[in-house]
C-alpha cells in the first residue's frame, strides 16, 4: 500500500505540512523553553529582592540581638513568605543557626545551604536541595550598626512550584501552535489544488518520463556539448560535465578559455584535468557571448601516439647505436686485415671503457630499468645529432620512486622533456643536462639546455593546447610533448615550471602524499 501521495502536487503538500508542523512544534518547545525559563529568572529576581529586602531591614537586624530572635523573626517571616508565595524564608546567624523555619520543629536546626558568600557580605544565589526538596534560593547578610556581618537571611522557591507554574502556562502554547497548523493546512490545502492544476495531476515519474525524453538528444550525443550564452554555461550534457567537470550555470570567469564565447574554432588541441580534449566552438550568429562548444576525448589517443613516438624515439636511438657500432667493427675489421691488430685492440677497449662506464654511471643512479634504457638511447641519439648529454652528480633515483611515476609515466615525462630539450638547444652550443632525484617521498624531473627558452606566455600554451614553437606547430598530431607532460602532472598534482637561468630549465615536481597543486607554469 503506498503511503504517500502519487501526484508531484501531493507530495509537494505533504512535504510542506511537514515543514510547517516542524516547525510550529519546534517554535512551540522553544516557547514553552522560554517560559520555563523566564519563569525561572523570575524566581530568582523574586526571592533575592526578599532575601535582600529583609536583610537591610534594621527590624532584622535587632532581633537577631535579642535574646529570642525566633520570637520576633518567625511571625515576620511567614507573614512575608504566604504574602508573596516563595517556599521559605529563614533567618540564620553566623553560625549557620536557624531562627526560622517553615517547620517551626527545625528552628535551631543548621543551615544546610553554602554561607561563605554571605560571610564575606556578599549576595548569592544557588540550587539546593534541602529539608523542602530542591530549591532556588538567595542568601544575603545581615549586617550590625557598626557594620558587622550578624546574621544572614535565605529565601527560596522550590522547583516543583516553578513546574506548576511552567505547566499553567502550556494551554495558551498548545492553542496557538494548534491555530498555526490549522492556518498552515489551509495554506497548503490550495497550494496544492494550483499544482494540480499546473501539473495536470501528473505524478513524478511520469514527470520524470517527459523530461528523460527530452533529454536523451543530449544523451545520445557521445561528445561533450556545452551551450553559452550570456556569458554563462545554459546547457551541459553529460560528457561534457565529465571532461571538463563544469555544471549548467556556470559563469565565464569559471569556465575553460575555450569555452567562452569567440571566434570559431574547430579542432584545437586543449589539455584540462589531466585529460587531452579536441574542441570545436562554434559562435551563435546574432547573439554576442553566446557559442555552441562541442568537445572530444583523445586521452587515450595522445597517450599511445605519445609512447608510440617514445618508442619510435628509442628504435632510432637503437639504430643510430647499431649504425656507429657496424662503423667501429669495420674499422677494426680493417685494421686486423692491416696488420696492426694492437691498433685494433686498443680502440676497442677504449670504445668498451667508454659505453661500460656510461651504463655503469647510469645503472648506479638510476634504479628503473626502462629509465636507464631510455636515458642511454637519448645519449646514443644525442651524440648522433653532436649534442654534449649529461646526467647531473646529484641524480639518484630509487626503485621506491615508481610509487609516485609508474615506469611508463617517467618514460612519458624524461622523454618529451629530452626531445624538446635537443630540439630547442643552441646550435653552436648544444648541451641538454637532465637530473632525477626521487625516492618514496618526492621526485624531482629538471631537463635543462642551451636554447633561448619560452616566455611564460609560449609555454602556458605549449602545455595546455600541444603548442609546438616548430614550423606547423599547431598542426594535429604535433606540439603534444609538453601537453603530454602536463597530463601526467596533472593527474598526480605536481607542479610543472619553467625557467631562463644557466639555460632553458624545465622542472617537474610529484610528492608521494599528492598534495602538490596542478600543473602551473
Amino acid at each position: 500500500m503506498r503511503w504517500y501521495p502519487r501526484t508531484l502536487a501531493g507530495q509537494v503538500a505533504a512535504l510542506m505540512l511537514a515543514v510547517v508542523a516542524v516547525v510550529v512544534v519546534a517554535g512551540s518547545a522553544l516557547a514553552a523553553l522560554d517560559a520555563r525559563v523566564d519563569g525561572d529568572r523570575a524566581a530568582r529576581a523574586e526571592v533575592t529582592g526578599i532575601a535582600v529586602g529583609l536583610a537591610e531591614s534594621p527590624s532584622t537586624a535587632q532581633a537577631l540581638a535579642s535574646p529570642d530572635p525566633s520570637a520576633v523573626l518567625q511571625p515576620v517571616t511567614e507573614r512575608v513568605r504566604h504574602q508573596t508565595g516563595i517556599a521559605f524564608i529563614t533567618v540564620l546567624g553566623p553560625d549557620r543557626t536557624r531562627y526560622t523555619h517553615t517547620d517551626p520543629e527545625r528552628i535551631g536546626e543548621p543551615y544546610l545551604g553554602g554561607i561563605g558568600a554571605a560571610l564575606r557580605g556578599e549576595v548569592s544565589t544557588e540550587t539546593y536541595t534541602g529539608t523542602l526538596g530542591p530549591s532556588i534560593r538567595t542568601i544575603a547578610p545581615v549586617r550590625g550598626p557598626d557594620g558587622r556581618i550578624v546574621g544572614m537571611v535565605a529565601a527560596g522557591i522550590t522547583q516543583e512550584s516553578l513546574s506548576s507554574g511552567w505547566w499553567g502556562r502550556l494551554p495558551p502554547i498548545v492553542l496557538t501552535a494548534g491555530a498555526a497548523l490549522l492556518t498552515a493546512g489551509g495554506g497548503v490545502w490550495w497550494i496544492r489544488r494550483r499544482l494540480m492544476r499546473q501539473t495536470g495531476g501528473l505524478a513524478p515519474d511520469e514527470l520524470r518520463l517527459m523530461y528523460d525524453h527530452h533529454d536523451a538528444v543530449l544523451r545520445a550525443v557521445r561528445e561533450g556539448l556545452v551551450v553559452v550564452e550570456d556569458g554563462r554555461a545554459a546547457l551541459v550534457n553529460d560528457e561534457a560535465h565529465r571532461l571538463l567537470g563544469v555544471g549548467t550555470g556556470t559563469p565565464a570567469t569559471e569556465l575553460p578559455d575555450l569555452l567562452a564565447a569567440g571566434d570559431a574554432v574547430t579542432d584545437e588541441l586543449y589539455v584540462e584535468g589531466g585529460r587531452v580534449l579536441l574542441v570545436s566552438r562554434s559562435p551563435v550568429s546574432g547573439r554576442r557571448g553566446s557559442a555552441v562548444v562541442t568537445v572530444r576525448d583523445r586521452t587515450e589517443l595522445a597517450e599511445t601516439l605519445g609512447e608510440l613516438d617514445s618508442m619510435t624515439r628509442f628504435a632510432e636511438a637503437l639504430r643510430s647505436q647499431a649504425h656507429e657500432s657496424a662503423n667501429r667493427l669495420h674499422t677494426l675489421v680493417a685494421l686486423v686485415e692491416m696488420g696492426r691488430p694492437e691498433e685494433a685492440v686498443r680502440l676497442a677497449t677504449t670504445e668498451l671503457e667508454l659505453s661500460q662506464h656510461l651504463i655503469d654511471r647510469m645503472t648506479a643512479v638510476v634504479a628503473e630499468p626502462a629509465l636507464v634504457a631510455l636515458l642511454l638511447g637519448k645519449s646514443a641519439q644525442a651524440a648522433e645529432r653532436g649534442i654534449a648529454f649529461s646526467l647531473t652528480e646529484e641524480s639518484q633515483v630509487s626503485d621506491e620512486a615508481t610509487q609516485i611515476l609508474s615506469p611508463g609515466e617517467m618514460i612519458t615525462v624524461v622523454g618529451n622533456l629530452v626531445d624538446n630539450a635537443m630540439e630547442a638547444c643552441d646550435p653552436a652550443d648544444p648541451w641538454v643536462e637532465v637530473g632525477i632525484v626521487g625516492d618514496h617521498r618526492a621526485l624531482e624531473i629538471v631537463v635543462a639546455d642551451s636554447g633561448p627558452g619560452m616566455d611564460p606566455e609560449t609555454f602556458d600554451r605549449a602545455t595546455t593546447r600541444g603548442y609546438s614553437t616548430k614550423t606547423g606547430g599547431d598542426e594535429a598530431g604535433r606540439g603534444l610533448g609538453l601537453a603530454l607532460v602536463a597530463q601526467v602532472v596533472a593527474r598526480h598534482r605536481g607542479t610543472l615550471t619553467a625557467a631562463n637561468t644557466y639555460g632553458s630549465v624545465v622542472t617537474v615536481r610529484v610528492r608521494a602524499d599528492r598534495e602538490g597543486l596542478g600543473a602551473t607554469s
